[in-house]
């Protein structure tokens, strides 16, 4: 074998990492990234004034779903060993003003007092801050002169947060994207005595195509325009950086990091620089491409979300928000 030598120092020989072979028990035992159940966070769609689960065209196996089904669907969770999920309401109304979005008798408002009345602690309950399925023309703020009200829309979202708070959420979740929201919205609630409620940031929130499964399964999508002005740039990694800082500064307890798998290195940056726990949103359009290479027979679908959830939580992530966290779970519970 070959030798490096330098005048005054040992010569040493070249050598490579061993590559063991590795049989099933072995491989565990060196398995470095471990997903747990326990990571993953469900979201639902609770829609007003349908009597039974709709299915969403774009996202197969995923329904929008009356009131009436929730506690099933939060027992079907429970008993898989999920133990979170995030409400996104869609309401029997619209207005310019979104003011259903923070209404006592709100579809999200009556699906947190539901869920809280019958299983307690049992699941934590996170819900969405936004005004994009409540408002006329989709943004995600308060519209004026055709331009999105940034001071005037965080007023609402605060009013929103604290509702949902009222109602027994233990996170509330603002993904409005609006400048300053999480400073509001964290003075809001505590001077509304709900200081214990955690803010989870959507902190690097990116404009990105990924969401267009969404936006038709929750009825959100813009009527003109698009998000761009205040969703994040695709291309630009330190600015999502400083997201993720002005919301720690402003009291975000968790911060969020959206899409996933495209944001890998997001996710690992976001690691290097908080302690605060991290979470990975994978979104609709991730859930929807996986299921349409599924369905072409062109990939194995459960491997492929294993493997998909596995990398965001090898970049960083503790808590992964995804559409697969049904099957995942089976999954890593027939493990």
């Amino acid at each position: 074998m070959s030798r490096i030598k330098s005048s005054g120092e040992p010569a040493f020989p070249i050598t490579r990492m061993r590559r063991l072979r590795r049989s099933s028990s072995i491989r565990d035992l060196f398995q470095e990234t471990r997903v747990s159940v326990r990571d993953l966070v469900c979201p639902i769609f609770v829609q007003d004034e349908i009597d039974a689960p709709l299915n969403i065209d774009s996202m197969p196996d995923i329904k929008r779903i009356p009131i009436s089904k929730l506690a099933d669907e939060i027992q079907e969770l429970i008993d898989l060993g999920i133990r979170g999920v995030i409400l996104f309401g869609i309401p029997s109304y619209k207005s310019d003003n979104g003011n259903s979005a923070y209404s006592s008798r709100g579809i999200v408002q009556r699906s947190i007092k539901l869920v809280r009345q019958n299983f307690g602690e049992r699941i934590a309950l996170i819900s969405d801050v936004c005004l994009c399925q409540y408002t006329m023309h989709g943004q995600c703020g308060i519209v004026s002169n055709d331009n999105v009200d940034n001071d005037k829309s965080i007023g609402i979202l605060a009013k929103v947060a604290v509702s949902h708070a009222k109602a027994g959420a233990d996170i509330v979740a603002p993904s409005a994207m609006m400048d300053g929201q999480v400073g509001h919205i964290r003075t809001a609630l505590d001077e509304n005595g709900f200081s214990g409620v955690a803010i989870m940031g959507y902190s690097a929130k990116h404009a990105s195509s990924l969401y267009a499964p969404f936006r038709g399964a929750s009825s959100s999508a813009p009527r003109s325009g698009d998000r761009t002005s205040y969703q994040l740039p695709f291309y630009n990694r330190r600015e999502a950086i400083r997201e993720i800082e002005l919301d720690i500064r402003e009291g975000a307890d968790i911060v969020m990091i959206k899409p996933a798998i495209p944001y890998l290195d997001i996710i690992y940056q976001a690691r290097k620089i908080t302690n605060l726990p991290i979470c990975a949103y994978s979104v609709s359009g991730e859930y929807s491409l996986i299921k349409a290479a599924a369905a072409e027979g062109w990939i194995d679908e459960n491997n492929l979300i294993v493997e998909f959830i596995t990398s965001i939580k090898r970049a960083g992530s503790d808590i992964i928000i995804t559409y697969h966290a049904k099957k995942m779970a089976s999954l890593l519970n027939n493990m």
